[in-house]
């Protein structure tokens, strides 16, 4: 697979194991990770083994790309030239929704994306947030591939978009930072 993106040269060559497939699921608008045959966990990066039992068995599950932002940062001088007219804009880490809390309470399925409008430019900094509920959403750079971002769902779950549980809100260490805020 080869594309061009915002001016730079995407290449996923034919007998790369590792992505080749979430790739392909990417042309098709689905969003795919590596589920291990032996412990059933997801992971993302794909990588070869099972990072929890080391097991090299895997099969590519489809995930509902749906999640909620864990952290951000907004990027201010791009590095690479093709984003550098997009600057300031968002870069997220998604907690999916599929295998929240596991392995362990402090685990879950994350993922970094872009964070992008329904126009798939940059979205404004005042929408986003920790614990925003956002959306798996794919841009076609050409007839063979498509980039993954994310964005904001036109009709979030209440009480889930743009806050933390009242729980997280109020635990230590998140004090005075305006979660827990209903939106």
């Amino acid at each position: 697979m080869q594309a061009q993106h915002r001016g730079m040269n995407l290449i996923v060559p034919d007998n790369d194991t590792e992505w080749k497939g979430y790739f392909e699921a990417a042309r098709e608008h689905r969003l795919v990770m590596k589920q291990c045959r032996n412990c059933d966990l997801l992971r993302y990066p794909p990588g070869a083994a099972c990072p929890w039992c080391t097991s090299l068995e895997w099969i590519w599950q489809d995930v509902t790309g749906k999640g909620t932002i864990h952290s951000y940062e907004i990027v201010m001088q791009a590095i690479q030239a093709g984003f550098r007219e997009w600057a300031p804009y968002p870069v997220v880490l998604v907690e999916l929704d599929e295998q929240r809390g596991q392995p362990s309470a402090d685990e879950g399925l994350r993922l970094i994306s872009n964070l992008v409008s329904d126009d798939f430019t940059a979205e404004k900094e005042e929408n986003v947030a920790i614990g925003k509920r956002v959306e798996v959403t794919f841009l076609d750079v050409s007839p063979n591939s498509a980039c993954r971002c994310s964005n904001c769902p036109k009709n979030p779950r209440r009480g889930r978009c743009g806050s933390l549980s009242d729980q997280q809100a109020h635990s230590p260490g998140n004090e005075g930072r305006g979660y827990g805020q209903q939106v």
